[in-house]
């Protein structure tokens, strides 16, 4: 039995076809919480093979999206994030092995202890329930949303964004494929069938049966479900990313590292923005970084003290360190030292990611200790904000709040914990 509601619906249909998927996906979420380990693994393999399987059927689906995105004139860089090719395809695939070959965080006894009474306590891993995820152009998020919530427990809601429409939808029938194969719910793994925006706005109030909202996209996006959301959200706002190159950095070092953080792929949150570097160590160190970045596309602002190193650095204006350019962009500028650093970071920061790029291992502990970002790096490319990167299978997102979960939301994040209370007859005076 497949999802209710198919293709686009009347705006008034809109309530109606979102409580139903809200009804249905809280009914999943009951069998899944007492879904074994071995047959969500047998689901997230089985869907894992028919994405393999289905990989040409996807990129067909893909270039129907492709086309419209080029209709639209979207940017290089979204452009980069809606594509879909033969190892993203086999990425998506591995990302859901791997989820497989993750030990359940369900039933984990996270704590147990004995009261004087006799009474004996454990907090116990359980599922969050269902999990609704707002996401825009990257459709390999279909995958990596379905299989964290499946191993974590959870039914989910998904909700791509238009541009990335067909793509996940072909992608959503492999999971569903999954689902068969283990014999559970198909509605454990659900998609808004329809574009219209509306859509959203009931996700946002469906408190009956929606129990977190995760927004994985860009500021709007993010803007309007922090503003309207009456269900509790994962925060995670824009991946304003910092990478500073301290007076004791390695040069080579420096330079391989800030080209990868900005150019490996510009279009994700994990990709640097900013790029700060002392001022003892400018003249000798930024030339070669700067001319690396220049010849891989990217157009550079900087502040006086950099653009008097290169002359294809534009002025940077004020705007320039508060913006998430996603695209081949990058600020960089001049600072007197670490107290410097942190304190712009902290001033214009979205609390990502961040890294540090030197020898000395107690200017690198100060920075890291000094920031209280999501994630904070000494001597790596920022591009390495991954749940996949920090063996967590993949991740639905960056999340930059301070409560429940922070950095790479994974299958450990998608549970929050009960007590278990053993007794033999206790009562309480």
């Amino acid at each position: 039995m497949d999802g209710p509601g198919q293709g686009n619906q009347g705006h008034n249909d809109i309530a109606g076809l979102m409580h139903n998927i809200g009804r249905v996906a809280r009914s999943a979420g009951r069998a899944l919480a007492k879904t074994s380990t071995e047959d969500k693994n047998k689901a997230l393999r089985a869907a894992a093979a028919s994405i393999r399987a289905n990989a040409e059927t996807i990129k067909a689906e893909n270039a129907k999206d492709m086309a419209a995105a080029r209709a639209k004139n979207l940017t290089p860089a979204l452009m980069d994030r809606l594509e879909l090719n033969d190892p993203r395809i086999v990425s998506m695939a591995k990302g859901l092995e791997e989820i497989a070959a993750l030990e359940d965080p369900v039933g984990q006894v996270i704590a147990e202890w004995t009261r004087p009474n006799g009474l004996v306590i454990q907090r116990v891993r359980t599922p969050l329930g269902v999990i609704g995820i707002i996401y825009e152009s990257r459709p390999n998020v279909t995958a990596d949303a379905g299989g964290l919530c499946l191993k974590a427990g959870n039914a989910c809601i998904l909700r791509g964004g238009s541009e990335s429409f067909h793509s996940s939808q072909a992608i959503l029938k492999c999971l569903q494929d999954g689902l068969r194969a283990a014999n559970i719910p198909l509605f454990a793994i659900q998609m808004v069938p329809t574009t219209d925006r509306a859509a959203v706005g009931e996700m946002l109030t469906m408190t009956k049966y929606i129990d977190v909202i995760v927004p994985r996209g860009g500021q709007s996006l993010v803007d309007r479900v922090m503003r309207d959301s009456r269900v509790p959200t994962f925060q995670h706002l824009t991946g304003l990313c910092h990478t500073y190159i301290h007076a004791k950095a390695d040069p080579a070092k420096a330079r391989r590292i800030v080209l990868n953080a900005k150019m490996r792929r510009t279009g994700i949150c994990g990709a640097t923005e900013t790029l700060l570097v002392d001022e003892d160590v400018a003249a000798r160190v930024l030339p070669p970084i700067l001319d690396d970045l220049a010849k891989a596309g990217c157009e550079l602002r900087g502040d006086a003290g950099v653009q008097k190193l290169d002359a294809r650095v534009k002025a940077a204006n004020t705007e320039d360190w508060d913006t998430e350019y996603l695209d081949a962009i990058l600020s960089v500028k001049t600072v007197k030292g670490i107290d410097e650093a942190l304190a712009h970071i902290v001033t214009h920061g979205s609390e990502h990611t961040e890294a540090i790029i030197t020898e000395d291992r107690e200017a690198a502990e100060r920075f890291m200790d000094g920031l209280n970002s999501a994630i904070v790096m000494h001597n790596a490319s920022t591009q390495f904000a991954d749940g996949g990167e920090f063996g967590m299978g993949a991740e639905i997102g960056i999340a930059t709040g301070k409560m429940h979960a922070r950095g790479p939301v994974g299958v450990e994040q998608l549970t929050t914990f009960k007590y278990k209370v053993r007794g033999d007859g206790q009562i309480r005076s």
